[in-house]
């Protein structure tokens, strides 16, 4: 009985030992990723480092520039092909010439000084003692300060503010087919639907520091190269990857999303 015993026992525990080193060999060896723990020197200005999940079109609108104009000058012939690591340019090289003529800036013209004529009197008497009144100082505004004059894109009503944490721009409501035109004179340096979360996008450059995007068309009505005019129809507002029909309105300087509100009448 004890002889039972031992041998069950033992077989027992090989059948143990047995699984237990099938198991161990079935089981994948850990997947490690070596490039996030690699450590990096930091880049010069100008320059960026690429992070997994990057696209060039991300890191052109990121930093205010065209992801065409980021490809040539790193010489990428495919946007599909950069590398977790890789180092690129993201400003012009010193002495190229910009893409993107100056926007028109609108001032209010000088007022032509009257000419002033002085009667003739035939006695002189004292002049009149007159209050100076202090001349009252316009408030400075984000619009003062850039130079760029924005026109509304789409008439509807703002149904979404800028919050630079959760939304990088304004939303505006409207119906399916309403137009979206162009903000300010500038370039098209991107029409299509490669951006996440965009839908149907349109980003116009208006000079080397200010862009646009125009998010959730239904229709676009320009392409890559474009040079469009302030007030031009550029789309149809749509629900493009959206919960509903809505023009998603972003302005970015030198890449950073701002409040478009600011510089909107």
């Amino acid at each position: 009985m004890n002889l039972t015993r031992i041998s069950l026992s033992a077989l027992l525990i090989s059948v143990a030992i047995a699984q237990f080193g099938c198991a161990t060999r079935s089981s994948p060896a850990p997947v490690v990723d070596r490039s996030s723990g690699a450590s990096y020197e930091p880049v010069a200005p100008g320059y960026y480092r690429i992070k997994r999940g990057d696209t060039l079109l991300r890191i052109a609108l990121d930093h205010g520039q065209s992801h065409r104009e980021i490809a040539e000058w790193n010489n990428i012939p495919d946007a599909n092909q950069i590398e977790v690591g890789q180092v690129i340019r993201i400003e012009p090289p010193k002495g190229s010439k910009a893409t993107v003529s100056k926007m028109e800036v609108k001032k209010d013209p000088a007022p032509t000084p009257k000419a002033s004529t002085v009667a003739k009197q035939e006695k002189i008497e004292k002049p009149e003692k007159l209050e100076s009144k202090p001349i009252e100082k316009a408030k400075p505004d984000a619009v003062a300060e850039s130079g760029i004059r924005l026109t509304w894109p789409s008439k509807g009503e703002v149904i979404e503010r800028f919050d630079e944490g959760k939304n990088k721009g304004i939303s505006i409501a409207g119906k399916s087919g309403d137009p979206v035109q162009s903000a300010a004179d500038g370039k098209v340096v991107y029409a299509g639907n490669s951006l996440r979360g965009y839908g149907n996008l349109v980003i116009v450059k208006h000079d080397n520091t200010y862009l646009t995007a125009y998010a959730h068309n239904k229709t676009l009505l320009v392409k890559e190269g474009d040079v469009v005019k302030k007030s031009q129809k550029i789309a149809e507002m749509g629900n493009t990857d959206a919960d509903r029909v809505k023009l998603h309105f972003e302005l970015r300087k030198n890449g950073k999303p701002v409040d478009p509100s600011a510089y909107l009448p």
